[in-house]
């Protein structure tokens, strides 16, 4: 008990009115010490981690829809080209165009995990 009054004593001295939580397990204010020296205790800092994450996933949807429409623009001209002079490839030229709006999915679904 002597050690216990030393350690109360302190607790006191240094500002803590409280008596360690271990002498009021089961009472209300052991719970609620308990709970703000574990917020005090637990702050790792990552409290920017949610806005890092939410800036990843709209570059990954912007930067993928950008590439795609970049993508999509320039095999329409490839397509418009290729109707002038050489029609029997047209459908062939179409697959420049699948692949980019695959791209635009892709990021999507990258922005989504």
């Amino acid at each position: 008990n002597a050690a216990r009054e030393a350690f109360v004593e302190t607790g006191r001295a240094l500002g803590r009115d409280s008596e360690p939580c271990e002498t009021k397990r089961g009472t209300k204010e052991a719970t609620r010490a308990t709970r703000q020296e574990v917020e005090k205790m637990t702050d790792t800092g990552d409290a920017t981690a949610p806005f890092f994450g939410f800036i990843g996933a709209a570059a990954a949807l912007v930067f993928s829809s950008m590439g795609a429409a970049y993508g999509t623009a320039k095999s329409g001209v490839g397509i418009a080209a290729m109707g002038v002079m050489r029609p029997e490839l047209v459908m062939k030229s179409i697959v420049p165009v699948v692949m980019a709006g695959g791209l635009c999915i892709y990021g999507f679904f990258i922005s989504l995990l």
